[in-house]
């Protein structure tokens, strides 16, 4: 079991300028909540809440919760805020459990092994599916779901159906949905320098060939102009 998260109460106004003053001290303001009792806002240790998030249970990780003034309670970690810059914890949410009832939880799927379709036929597994939901009592919540994958061969797919399976968790996805499967490597052909200096030149001539050039044009107006100016010429000469 991890440590006991201390949690102390916060009193007056719950805004904006009061969880920075809490964040500003050193800790971060959460919400504690669940099993049909009041909600009550307290201030945790950051860093006793970092320490259960990268363990190997993760926010599926069952502790106690130590109020100032109550009782212990079990809770898990359901939900955070993280600031976008500094990645530092801003806000946490806190669930008290009930270990005699059914939880929904995510779980991670862990592949295990090389398929043959990436060691014989050069694919690439791809893992569609990392997380899957399932239901079973708190004490029964696994860390992973590990899962062999070193018989896939090119194409063939693993899916829910095939995770290990238990009476003690029930698995909420869909049998057919696909955790994973190897794929074929799509190759980009690259056009040489050479070949693309040939393509160039023969757009460059199509659209010489399409549009006809200005010099052109301005030469049969030229032209015809000048005809006209000597048959006008040769007009006025008939009339002298």
């Amino acid at each position: 079991m991890p440590e006991a998260v201390q949690a102390k109460p916060r009193v007056g106004k719950f805004n904006k300028n009061a969880a920075r003053r809490v964040r500003v001290a050193g800790k971060i303001p959460a919400v504690l909540y669940g099993s049909g009792a009041e909600a009550i806002a307290v201030e945790v240790d950051p860093k006793q809440i970092s320490r259960i998030l990268f363990s190997e249970t993760g926010h599926n990780t069952i502790f106690d919760v130590e109020v100032t003034g109550q009782a212990p309670t079990k809770a898990m970690i359901v939900d955070w805020q993280r600031e976008p810059i500094n990645d530092k914890l801003i806000h946490i949410d806190l669930k008290r459990i009930a270990m005699d009832k059914l939880l929904r939880v995510k779980v991670r799927v862990k592949l295990l092994g090389i398929p043959i379709g990436v060691k014989t036929a050069g694919g690439v597994l791809d893992q569609v599916m990392r997380q899957v939901d399932v239901e079973c009592l708190p004490a029964d919540i696994p860390n992973h779901i590990d899962v062999d994958v070193e018989h896939l061969d090119m194409h063939q797919v693993l899916r829910v159906s095939e995770l290990p399976h238990s009476d003690k968790i029930k698995f909420l996805n869909s049998e057919d949905a696909t955790v994973a499967h190897v794929v074929s490597i799509r190759e980009e052909v690259v056009a040489t320098p050479e070949v693309e200096a040939v393509a160039e030149g023969a757009v460059a001539e199509g659209a010489a060939a399409a549009t006809p050039g200005e010099p052109e044009v301005a030469k049969k107006g030229k032209g015809e102009a000048e005809a006209g100016g000597k048959k006008a010429d040769a007009g006025a000469e008939k009339k002298k």
